[in-house]
């Protein structure tokens, strides 16, 4: 199955080389940064901990799997120009409906630039409109099942560290965390919080504790020497994959990944 979002740094493209690599069978599938949740969507765990510090997503993800048919039926209700997205994008939302706060969501990340989620220090959402080569809107059928698959998981804003908490042994943890490489610019900051040294650092700790108590984890990150700080003692493996976040499609590069497991 397919996710609904788009996403700046989405794995979408990945995913045969992350479903080849994740375990077979494991109890309880557990991911930190969900963002677009595109290899939960593909995977359709029985069970899953989904969580992510921005509160619209986790929203969208909640009344979809609450309340789905709500959020469709506001979805409609938008129109696909240039003009209807900057109206949608400066309504105010303080009392705004959760399911029409998740059909503005949706809406808007249809129609930004490049998938992107940003704010302003009012924690206003203000990414650019990005054109009509941002195809449809997720159609109704998407959403329904991509519910179907989130009433399986436990979803919430929890931050990455109180998350990583609850992982147990059997366990199957995938961590695609914003990039933090001193060596050149990278896109890491999603609101007013970022990912740094210390955040990498915090991380680094959770993996070796997850190896311990018997629990499986799978990282993604940029080729650098934090990626082989977080691999030290770990697999590896090296990908190329083409960028997702660029001003134009033809300026897009591809760049090196590489993959951390501990099985």
């Amino acid at each position: 199955m397919n996710t609904f979002l788009r996403w700046a740094g989405s794995k979408r493209k990945l995913l045969p080389v992350l479903l080849d690599i994740a375990p077979d069978s494991f109890d309880r599938y557990v991911e930190p940064f969900a963002g677009s949740a595109c290899l939960f969507f593909a995977l359709a765990p029985r069970r899953a901990i989904l969580a992510d510090i921005n509160n619209d997503l986790v929203n969208a993800f909640r009344e979809l799997k609450t309340d789905v048919e709500s959020v469709i039926n506001h979805l409609k209700l938008f129109r696909s120009t240039k003009t209807e997205y900057y109206r949608v994008r400066s309504q105010s939302i303080r009392r705004m409906p959760r399911a029409k706060l998740a059909a503005r969501f949706i809406y808007l990340n249809r129609y930004c630039f490049n998938g992107l989620y940003r704010t302003n220090s009012q924690g206003q959402f203000n990414v650019p409109y990005g054109g009509y080569r941002s195809g449809e809107l997720p159609s109704a059928g998407l959403l329904r099942s991509c519910a179907t698959s989130l009433r399986r998981a436990v979803l919430s804003s929890d931050s990455f560290e109180q998350t990583l908490e609850k992982v147990r042994t059997g366990d199957f943890v995938y961590l695609d965390p914003p990039y933090s490489i001193d060596s050149r610019r990278v896109f890491n900051e999603y609101s007013h919080f970022s990912f740094g040294s210390e955040e990498l650092q915090c991380l680094r700790g959770h993996l070796l504790r997850i190896d311990k108590i018997g629990a499986s984890f799978l990282v993604s990150y940029g080729v650098s020497r934090e990626a082989d700080g977080l691999a030290r003692g770990f697999h590896r493996r090296e990908i190329v994959v083409q960028r997702q976040i660029a001003g134009f499609a033809t300026n897009r590069r591809k760049s090196r990944e590489v993959l951390i497991t501990n099985y």
